[in-house]
């Protein structure tokens, strides 16, 4: 029989499918309950949830304006908003004896992924339409088309790959550390060290997934400045050559 890690929610529902999906469902419930606490009485100077969840909105605006641009930043806040709520809360909780980072399973990143993938081409169909959306995967030259077609479609699944497995895989490694130094001493003792190390990783992760979000809008929406920008790039390169 294979070895399982006791987990609270596991206790009751078994070490199996069951115990990812009730972990999901405690997340969900987490997420209800910070949104909750942040609107339940809304002042206008700020203070508890309220401050901590408008500080946290501001600071995904400001990520995204970087990326994206103030405008497409906001239309998007609602998406990596939550999406960064989910991931940071199933990060956390993987931290505390007895439960499990549902982002430690493949089953529940690759659908993040998933959502992320489909909304951003259905994004950049629904803004350039389908011909000028999909004429930007034969790159700036259409000379290069048969070439750059077939790598443009590889490099865009390559992502829902990328977006999943970075997740699962460093989550997954965390969970592990955590296992083996639990194994050695008492929870009550774990050395704090390991514990910040382990919450500064949850951190890095849900901004890796939220920056990468913001990225693959932008290259769906922004097209044609793209195709400015790489155009330029290559008058600039054929300049350069011909005074050689």
């Amino acid at each position: 029989m294979e070895e399982t890690v006791y987990t609270f929610l596991g206790s009751i529902f078994g070490h199996g499918e069951a115990n990812v999906v009730a972990h999901v469902i405690l997340v969900a419930i987490i997420v209800v309950l910070l949104a909750k606490m942040a609107t339940k009485n809304l002042t206008i100077v700020p203070k508890g949830m309220q401050n901590v969840m408008e500080l946290f909105l501001g600071g995904v605006i400001s990520m995204g304006k970087d990326v994206v641009g103030e405008k497409y930043a906001r239309k998007y806040l609602p998406l990596v908003a939550t999406i960064g709520l989910v991931v940071f809360v199933a990060n956390m909780i993987g931290i505390i004896p007895g439960f499990e980072s549902p982002t430690a399973n493949i089953n529940f990143t690759l659908p993040l992924a998933l959502v992320v993938f489909f909304y951003y081409n259905y994004e950049g169909i629904k803004k350039n339409g389908a011909k000028h959306y999909f004429a930007h995967f034969m790159g700036p030259v259409p000379a290069l088309a048969p070439l750059m077609f077939p790598i443009e479609i590889v490099s865009h699944i390559s992502r829902i790959i990328s977006l999943s497995f970075r997740l699962f895989g460093n989550i997954k490694g965390d969970d592990l550390f955590l296992w083996v130094l639990l194994m050695l001493v008492p929870w009550f003792i774990v050395p704090v060290v390991p514990l910040v190390l382990l919450t500064f990783m949850a951190v890095l992760q849900t901004f890796i997934f939220m920056i990468l979000t913001y990225v693959y809008l932008a290259g769906a929406v922004l097209i044609d400045e793209e195709h400015e920008h790489k155009r330029d790039d290559i008058v600039e390169d054929m300049a350069e050559v011909a005074t050689i």
